[in-house]
């Protein structure tokens, strides 16, 4: 007695006691008491009597001691003696019986107690006979159906960890599935009993409805259900019972979870053997669908049966009144339905053919996190490799052959027409629902963070809708997307409608772009025409609407250039969308794209300054190096192509005038002393200098690819240098210098210009200098930097002015 005091007080200290340091000390002295042998006694009698009652926090005391004897159980059990463990059973059951009424946390701990100790006593034989031999006496007491719901709830958990870290033969892992196999009559005996108690008590009894649905699920999932003749599936009093509890708010989440479970567990429990054909998905779901139609269809014909009342007296009124919880909890059922025997759903049966719809309306409902759609996308997928034409090669050795499988082309075309209307509706909701939400509509912030739901949604969606584009044709799927005739400048735009209609033809590019030009684009050109002329800085929600649009431009550049013959709208659009952190990525690709395919296109003035204009405009915005190196990459591309050579130079000193201001103020000598007094000025001097140097580099990189080999150097390359070198080696004999970042990309644009134009750089540096010896010491200045910043500078042909070998120093 004395010894349940003070445990009874250790564990009230550790709960409720404000001093942490008392905690502690509970805690510690719990752990130590608990591994002592006195535990089993102390325990034993705080869950059998009703002394320790007297104290505060009893119930808890009451937790603490039902979860020690589980431990020590799992620990020690093993090493108890015959007599010990008899003992220590009908304790167990005393309990059980004692908190049958609850509370229900205290019950289960004593239930996984008293099955963890049956399965320890295996030397005894059939550990789980013994299980349902006690729970009959156990069962005769008051509340004891309770206990006994509980006993059955946790034995199947219990048994398969055992199996998991006990069983190291296979011969014992047969022996406990078997032993519980066996007792799946008793089982579902006992909970039709209690189902039909629920029925007589007319629903008053909530909790235990709850109670014997996770029983259910428990032994569902434990496969103990298998074996239920298919035939007698639809008229099961069970299977009546879940379908009885969807109509209860209280029971709804449960009873979805034991139907999901039930066809999940029939249908891995039939495909298992097919597990190692190596072949990819869709073909594997040819495989399964033809194994389902043999074998189990029964199931899903059960639960398809009762698709209209899942329809009209839970979905429909859930859809009417906003019901989040029924909508989501119905959708899943019925994807699971649809995905357990697809072969069901293309007989296109009306009961199919009802699921179908139900399935569109869940993918309709305007939900805040994009759940409800989310869940149907499996099942539309599943559909595909029946309704899509797999080569004939494939489908005669793998599905033919090895399952038999036979769909002649004229029934698979003919499923196909029947399906066709379906996925045209399929479409037109999933672009309705792809839409962003209002809030994120109305956002009118410097930048924009879409909801998480609706960009996993958009991931999930990807590749259904490709399989859309490739069931419809391109050209119908690009009339559903644009089915109104030329839109006019000065239409009113759905930018919310517009945006969702180019996410989904950006997904499907290479699809379209495998098939063959079936649009004009005029419509996209029409919102680059109305975006570009907009005098509103795009914020909040249109910075979306520029990434997505300039998502396609780069997705279908090579046929959007075909098609221009004015760029100049375009150019406009994607500056601004550059300009902004949120689109800049997908507008700077969009225009290296543009500039490969339509070189000649940029060449005319209005588009060669506009370029330039972008180039000089970038310059003052912190982009990422990708991005920078995008737009750089792709105006020297333009411009070093442009024939006329005082045109291009022009526009070349132009590109780069910004990046020879910011280096031109750190290293000029009459404000050294100043900006040096003012760190926040200096640091962003040399920020933009290191910038400036990045961009060098590019644009040196980039002309090199306008330089053919053996030729005399380009005289761009000429005129850059003539800024570029003496502005280069006052930096390196300069303070700055000694900041790495500012060291590394001034030797990354030095080894560009020399990879740029060879040993022609060696010409113009003896050019600018009075001698060799001042070219020697300035050229060793830069490579001791060099090497400082591991950037590897390629000297071919110097080496006698360093005194070094010729080659890469």
């Amino acid at each position: 007695m004395e010894l349940q005091i003070k445990v009874a007080q250790a564990v009230h200290l550790l709960n409720h006691d404000t001093q942490s340091c008392n905690r502690v000390a509970a805690n510690q002295w719990l752990v130590q008491f608990q591994q002592s042998d006195a535990a089993w006694e102390v325990a034993t009698s705080i869950l059998t009597s009703d002394h320790h009652q007297q104290f505060a926090s009893h119930y808890e005391v009451e937790f603490f001691a039902a979860q020690i004897l589980k431990r020590k159980i799992q620990n020690e059990g093993c090493y108890l003696q015959s007599g010990a463990k008899d003992a220590l059973l009908n304790s167990l059951l005393v309990a059980a019986k004692r908190f049958s009424s609850g509370p229900p946390q205290l019950l289960t701990q004593i239930c996984l107690a008293l099955s963890t100790l049956l399965l320890h006593a295996i030397e005894r034989g059939k550990p789980i006979e013994k299980l349902f031999y006690s729970l009959q006496n156990l069962q005769s007491a008051d509340n004891g159906n309770i206990a006994v719901l509980e006993m059955l709830t946790v034995l199947p958990e219990v048994v398969e960890d055992h199996i998991s870290n006990c069983c190291k033969s296979l011969k014992h892992r047969y022996e406990y599935e078997q032993e519980l196999l066996l007792h799946t009559p008793a089982v579902i005996e006992f909970l039709l009993q209690q189902s039909e108690r629920m029925k007589d008590a007319g629903g008053q009894l909530p909790d235990t409805n709850r109670k014997i649905l996770r029983c259910l699920l428990s032994w569902v999932r434990a496969g103990c259900f298998s074996e239920i003749p298919t035939t007698s599936l639809p008229s099961h009093p069970l299977l009546n019972f879940v379908f009885n509890a969807l109509q209860v708010s209280s029971s709804f989440d449960l009873a979805i979870e034991v139907l999901v479970e039930f066809i999940s567990r029939h249908e891995s429990g039939m495909g298992s053997q097919f597990d190692t054909l190596e072949v990819i998905w869709k073909i594997y779901t040819v495989a399964v669908y033809c194994l389902q139609q043999d074998h189990l269809d029964g199931l899903p014909q059960a639960l398809l049966c009762r698709i209209g009342f899942l329809k009209e007296v839970l979905l429909l009124p859930a859809l009417s009144t906003g019901d989040e919880k029924v909508i989501s909890g119905i959708a899943s059922l019925m994807s699971e339905i649809g995905q357990a025997a697809p072969s069901l759903i293309v007989k296109a049966s009306p009961e199919a053919l009802v699921l179908v719809d139900a399935l569109l309306s869940c993918v309709a409902f305007p939900g805040d996190d994009w759940e409800v759609a989310d869940l149907t996308l499996q099942f539309w997928y599943r559909l595909f490799p029946l309704l899509l034409f797999l080569p004939t090669h494939v489908r005669s050795t793998l599905a033919g052959c090895i399952l038999g499988l036979d769909i002649s082309d004229g029934d698979r075309m003919s499923i196909r027409e029947l399906f066709f209307p379906v996925y045209s509706a399929l479409l037109d909701t999933l672009i309705l629902r792809a839409q962003v939400d209002n809030s994120t509509l109305n956002d009118k912030g410097a930048t924009l963070d879409l909801p998480d739901g609706l960009v996993q949604f958009r991931t999930n969606l990807v590749e259904l809708l490709v399989d859309i584009c490739q069931l419809l044709g391109s050209v119908v799927y690009i009339k559903q997307i644009f089915p109104g005739g030329r839109m006019s400048p000065d239409a009113h735009i759905s930018w919310k409608e517009a945006e969702a209609k180019m996410f989904s033809l950006n997904v499907v590019a290479e699809v379209i772009l495998r098939e063959g030009p079936s649009f004009g684009f005029s419509d996209i050109n029409t919102l680059i025409t109305i975006l570009s002329n907009s005098t509103e800085e795009p914020q909040g929600f249109m910075l979306l609407v520029y990434r997505t649009l300039a998502d396609v431009v780069s997705s279908y550049s090579k046929w959007i250039s075909a098609n221009q013959t004015n760029a100049r709208s375009l150019l406009l659009f994607l500056a601004t969308g550059i300009s902004k952190s949120f689109c800049s990525n997908a507008c700077s690709c969009a225009l290296r794209k543009l500039c490969e395919e339509s070189i000649a296109l940029m060449h005319d003035p209005s588009n060669l300054e506009i370029l330039v204009w972008i180039g000089e405009k970038s310059e003052e915005k912190h982009f990422s190096p990708e991005d920078e190196e995008e737009v750089v990459g792709a105006i020297t591309l333009v411009v070093g192509s442009v024939p006329n050579k005082e045109l291009k130079n022009s526009l070349l000193v132009r590109l780069l005038s910004p990046s020879y201001e910011a280096i031109g103020k750190l290293i000029d000598d009459s404000l050294k002393h100043s900006i040096r007094q003012d760190p926040a000025t200096y640091t962003q001097l040399i920020n933009s200098a290191r910038r400036g140097l990045y961009r060098m580099g590019t644009v040196f990189n980039h002309l090199a690819t306008h330089i053919s080999s053996g030729l005399a150097l380009d005289d761009s390359i000429l005129v850059l240098l003539g800024v570029f070198w003496p502005m280069l080696e006052k930096l390196f004999q300069s303070e700055a210098i000694e900041h790495a970042s500012l060291s590394s990309a001034a030797c990354r644009a030095l080894s560009q210009a020399i990879n740029s134009s060879g040993t022609s750089t060696l010409s113009y540096m003896l050019s600018a200098q009075n001698s060799t010896c001042s070219l020697q010491a300035n050229l060793i200045v830069v490579v001791k930097r060099c090497q400082e910043s591991e950037v590897l500078i390629p000297l071919i042909d110097i080496g006698g002015v360093l005194d070094y070998p010729s080659g890469t120093v």
